[in-house]
């Protein structure tokens, strides 16, 4: 990174917005912020038992199961239909344990997902729980959206998101760049989002890639395939730092958001560290 002009005047600003001073602030727990995950449900005992015994007292998981059959969610029982929303949900939980967490299980028991079920249960999240974050650590592959009208329904469910100040947080293909998927192909009024490996789990970059656009840590911490390198829980990283930074200031907007990523991935020092004294990968 080229040094800035001595009259830079944004270099005043980069000083304050730095990651230690917004990801490490005693308020950054995520408190106040209502995260939606779309994804294989959430097994709630589960995850309670595990803060429990670090001492830490979750709010509430709700939550539904959508199916294509009819247009209200299912009763959540508490259950998941597979691991990988686990997954998902205790990386949110572990960066930012005070977030409110719904589970939206687009799979249930048919195990497969529509994708009018997903435009479902994103318009549900946003109107319905009134969620200010939704995670999608999950795709709908570009064979599957190749009627016009289904990518642009999607698409409008993306960018009224967007309109109605909701961050969805989308993974990349986990074989990008050689496979596109949706949602996260629709990069500007969303966060998409790539594996990489970090040190410190709160650790990201921004490294443009048509259309993705950042990376965050990409391995879990619990559930059998947590330790595999993947986008699905990349996504969950990068939800959790903003939830962080809207614990701060809930009234920030997407793109604000999506700013403040950025200026901090400026601050990164020669050797590529948010966090040096984490050391870097």
């Amino acid at each position: 990174m080229s040094e800035p002009p001595a009259d830079d005047v944004f270099a005043d600003l980069f000083t304050l917005v730095t990651p230690q001073r917004l990801l490490h602030h005693p308020r950054a727990t995520g408190e106040g912020v209502s995260v939606c995950i779309l994804d294989s449900g959430v097994e709630r005992a589960l995850l309670e038992e595990k803060f429990r015994q670090r001492g830490q007292i979750l709010h509430p998981i709700e939550g539904g199961i959508f199916t294509a059959a009819q247009p209200e969610p299912l009763p959540y029982d508490g259950h998941q239909s597979t691991p990988h929303g686990t997954t998902v949900a205790d990386i949110l939980l572990t960066l930012a344990p005070r977030i409110r967490l719904y589970s939206a299980d687009v799979f249930g028991p048919q195990g497969t997902c529509e994708v009018e079920v997903v435009i479902r249960a994103l318009r549900w999240a946003m109107d319905v729980w009134h969620c200010k974050i939704i995670n999608l650590s999950l795709g709908v592959p570009e064979q599957r959206l190749q009627q016009v009208q289904r990518r642009q329904q999607l698409l409008r469910t993306i960018e009224e998101a967007y309109y109605k100040d909701v961050l969805v947080v989308a993974a990349a293909h986990n074989e990008h760049p050689l496979m596109r998927s949706y949602p996260a192909a629709f990069a500007p009024p969303l966060l998409s989002v790539d594996k990489g490996t970090f040190t410190d789990p709160l650790d990201f970059a921004y490294h443009l890639s048509a259309p993705i656009e950042f990376q965050a840590h990409g391995r879990g911490y619990l559930g059998p395939f947590a330790a595999e390198p993947a986008t699905s829980w990349a996504a969950p990283h990068l939800a959790a730092i903003a939830a962080r930074i809207l614990s701060l200031r809930p009234s920030l907007k997407p793109f604000e958001i999506k700013t403040l990523l950025y200026w901090m991935f400026q601050t990164r020092d020669k050797e590529g560290c948010l966090f040096p004294s984490s050391g870097c990968v």
